[in-house]
């Protein structure tokens, strides 16, 4: 007698629902890597900055910062050139920057420092971070999450740096300069480490 698939799923759904919930979850966690990671590295757009950064050749990279931004200057928040304006104005700058549709500009090289994590510290003690890492700023405001297509180009540019990089932290702006900086917001910072994990040999 063949047994029925669906009989046998039903009494194990409904016998330890929250085991099977947590399956679930990572399946579909696993699948949307998967499917990410099937999706080329969307094309960089160069918008490079003239001022934020300063030239620098065979720096040691092991820290990844994620922040927030918008435009707090006039006009619509979410227009990149406005952002772009706005960094200019305070002599700051990252090194990518994630626009509302998943777009991905590059506005330093990642062998020069760019201006973004200000003062902070790491769990390990080190400061002046700025000469030790990577800075990508995600286009949202204090009432706005992340776009899906944004989360999508965050986690491909992310496992591309972690290929090229022994990255020690990947970490919030909030996690280095906490009671200063409470970005990036509205960012489901668990979902983010669950996808950049699966299937990425990362540093414990």
């Amino acid at each position: 007698m063949k047994t029925n698939f669906l009989t046998i799923f039903a009494k194990v759904f409904h016998s330890n629902n929250l085991l099977v919930m947590k399956v679930i979850k990572i399946a579909f966690l696993t699948f949307l890597v998967l499917l990410i990671s099937n999706i080329s590295l969307s094309q960089i757009i160069n918008k490079k900055m003239k001022t934020g950064f300063r030239v620098s050749q065979n720096r040691s990279i092991d820290v990844l910062i994620i922040h927030s931004v918008f435009n707090n200057s006039g006009g619509e928040i979410y227009d990149i050139d406005l952002i772009i304006k706005q960094f200019s104005k305070y002599g700051v700058s990252s090194h990518y920057l994630i626009g509302r549709g998943g777009e991905t500009y590059r506005l330093v090289d990642e062998n020069n420092v760019a201006y973004h994590a200000g003062k902070s510290s790491l769990p390990d003690g080190r400061q002046s971070l700025n000469s030790c890492s990577l800075g990508i700023e995600m286009v949202c405001s204090f009432n706005d999450s992340i776009t899906y297509l944004q989360l999508e180009s965050l986690v491909k540019l992310t496992k591309d740096l972690q290929a090229r990089y022994k990255l020690k932290y990947i970490l919030r702006h909030s996690d280095i300069a906490p009671g200063r900086k409470t970005d990036p917001w509205n960012f489901d910072w668990e979902k983010f480490n669950q996808m950049i994990t699966l299937n990425t040999n990362q540093l414990k």
